[in-house]
């Protein structure tokens, strides 16, 4: 059991922080919190003027000013409840178990009324901020690029709004590009197809070619196949399929 003396120096010393935390909390108007508004606490009239990444810092100052009052607050709850079990002579004992609570842990913590057995704070929580679940790397959470799926994703929509301009230029990327319109990651990408020559030719039902569209796209493949002296880029024709093909018109043929 506690003596008279223990008891009185841990009633002074919950007295000494009560005083502090209520100056505190007087002095600050409850870190600002009893001002209407965020802007008043910065002078500010309007959002208007301001920049968004000002109002982020606003906002992230805002929530961090309410995340202190509340355990503030919360304190100045504990420093109440354990002045009032002073005063009623059950402090020092659990209010569980009703044993007696070590003066080693009073002296740490003398707004306590459980012993460590029985304390609220048993476990260490987990819980993390939602907004963390979609911090990773980009793309890592909603995109498809490992999966044998063909789907409009995460990547896909920032592609489709990067279109509209980025604050990235050339030089930024490793890549060359021919337009600043072009100037995000993987805008070369091809977009509602896989292969080039899905973009500008057009099969029925059972895959069987039925017309060549002439565009940049087409032109390009041309291009490159007549470079490489090559039939299609997804594998060269056997020797008696390409023949027919590859030889020189010059030739006389054969009658």
């Amino acid at each position: 059991m506690l003596t008279n003396q223990q008891i009185s120096a841990l009633q002074a010393q919950l007295l000494k922080a009560k005083q502090e935390l209520e100056n505190r909390l007087h002095h600050n108007d409850h870190f600002g919190l009893e001002r209407s508004h965020a802007h008043d606490s910065v002078g500010e009239l309007a959002s208007y003027d301001n920049h968004p990444a000002d109002e982020a810092t606003e906002l992230y100052e805002r929530e961090k000013d309410l995340s202190l009052n509340e355990h503030a607050e919360r304190e100045l709850a504990d420093i109440h409840h354990a002045l009032a079990a002073i005063d009623d002579g059950t402090y020092g004992i659990c209010e569980t178990c009703g044993k007696p609570i070590p003066y080693e842990r009073l002296e740490a913590l003398p707004t306590t009324t459980f012993c460590k057995e029985h304390s609220a704070d048993q476990s260490v929580s987990h819980q993390r901020p939602l907004e963390e679940g979609v911090l990773m790397p980009p793309f890592g959470k909603f995109d498809f690029d490992h999966r044998d799926v063909v789907a409009y994703d995460a990547e896909d929509a920032w592609q489709d709004v990067a279109q509209y301009g980025t604050s990235d230029t050339p030089s930024d990327l490793w890549q060359d590009v021919d337009h600043y319109n072009e100037a995000y990651a993987e805008a070369t990408e091809n977009v509602g197809y896989v292969e080039d020559f899905e973009n500008f030719a057009a099969v029925d039902l059972y895959g069987q070619q039925m017309a060549v569209y002439p565009t940049q796209k087409h032109q390009s493949f041309e291009r490159v196949l007549d470079e490489e002296q090559i039939m299609s880029n997804i594998g060269d024709l056997p020797a008696y399929e390409k023949e027919p093909y590859t030889l020189d018109e010059t030739k006389p043929k054969r009658s």
